[in-house]
């Protein structure tokens, strides 16, 4: 049984009914791949809507994260919602388009596989607000709002925890695919376990990625777990006892393995102890409000207060931040914790700027 997923203090649940795609969503009705709808009874006449990437609104990740958000905008603001699944690249494009047809007051497309279809369509619907969660336009439109995350500063402190946690000297990550907001998160990591070994004076080694030739593990895609699961077992074969992916559903191979290892996971995008069935094993998560960020774009938008300027979650907006440890609060010193909170405030005071070529603009 899947567990809700908690952002920060808000904890959303609803029931969607589903349609086909590209036609007007009725209760009951399922399709594969097709646009789903719910409504609160008395609602406005506001519809806010959203497509996912290929990896489903049940990923456990950041397009349940961001439906999160959306769910709450319906319970909160009285709105109607409706949402398109895709479950491939080829859906991307007739589901965004499934949404305008529809006369969505908003659209929110999820992920940086949805850029293209979505830049397309607020250019050629300029009445129309949409709005690309973890990813920009490919222009800058009055009517497209960008609402990114830089992860890497979250990053940073997952790094630094990791560094002061293992037992081997030897950390990991990987990605889904290397697209900026995937290398982010590893940069982030990297870099925060290089100031751990020079805070130190460890050698505490990251497998799966480089950051300064942009180059390491990815498994080519965000749904195939069976690939996350094999990549995560020849990470612990080399020694690694903390491993941190970075790719949505094929995380949950990697829990798998790491679970059948007895060695530790650091989640992505939100609260894994509470969104997964792999609580035990995860020592923290580096999260991205997707939910609140969502929240506020839809009652921005329903007040009429909408606009193109991009939002940016950072450490200092409560935007990104890293997951309490759950499980693991007793085993982690408190001189790491409080190193750790040193170094958060560094960072949103701008004494530490965590840098990263993939950082949002």
């Amino acid at each position: 049984m899947k567990k809700k997923i908690f952002s920060g203090a808000i904890a959303i649940t609803a029931a969607l009914a589903l349609a086909a795609c590209g036609s007007a969503p009725e209760d009951g009705e399922t399709t594969g791949g097709g646009a789903t709808g719910a409504a609160t009874g008395g609602a406005s006449d506001f519809l806010a809507c959203m497509v996912s990437d290929s990896g489903g609104f049940e990923d456990q990740s950041f397009n349940q994260t961001s439906g999160a958000g959306l769910d709450m905008a319906v319970e909160e603001l009285g709105i109607t919602e409706a949402r398109a699944e895709s479950t491939s690249d080829a859906d991307y494009a007739p589901n965004v388009d499934s949404m305008v047809q529809q006369g969505c007051d908003i659209t929110f497309g999820v992920g940086f596989l949805l850029a293209d279809a979505l830049s397309a369509a607020a250019a050629s619907n300029p009445d129309v607000n949409f709005a690309l969660i973890d990813s920009t336009f490919a222009e800058e439109l009055p009517n497209a709002k960008p609402i990114v995350f830089n992860t890497a500063e979250a990053a940073y402190l997952a790094g630094y925890v990791a560094a002061g946690m293992t037992e081997t000297g030897k950390v990991a990550t990987f990605g889904g695919m290397q697209i900026p907001t995937v290398a982010i998160f590893m940069d982030g990591f990297a870099d925060g376990v290089a100031k751990y070994n020079e805070d130190n004076g460890t050698a505490v080694e990251v497998l799966g990625w480089d950051k300064a030739a942009q180059n390491g593990a990815f498994t080519g895609d965000f749904e195939n777990q069976d690939n996350g699961q094999r990549l995560t077992e020849q990470f612990i074969a080399q020694g690694a006892d903390i491993i941190m992916p970075v790719a949505g559903p094929v995380g949950l191979g990697a829990a798998a393995a790491a679970e059948d290892a007895g060695v530790k996971i650091i989640w992505v995008d939100t609260d894994g102890y509470l969104s997964t069935s792999y609580g035990p094993i995860i020592l923290t998560s580096v999260m991205k409000m997707m939910d609140v960020a969502t929240f506020t774009t839809v009652q921005e938008a329903v007040e009429g207060n909408f606009t193109s300027e991009p939002y940016i979650g950072t450490l200092e907006n409560d935007g990104v931040g890293l997951a309490p440890f759950h499980d693991f609060d007793s085993a982690v010193p408190q001189e790491l914790k409080d190193a750790v909170e040193d170094l958060k405030a560094q960072i949103i005071s701008g004494d530490i700027v965590v840098e990263t070529t993939n950082a949002p603009q």
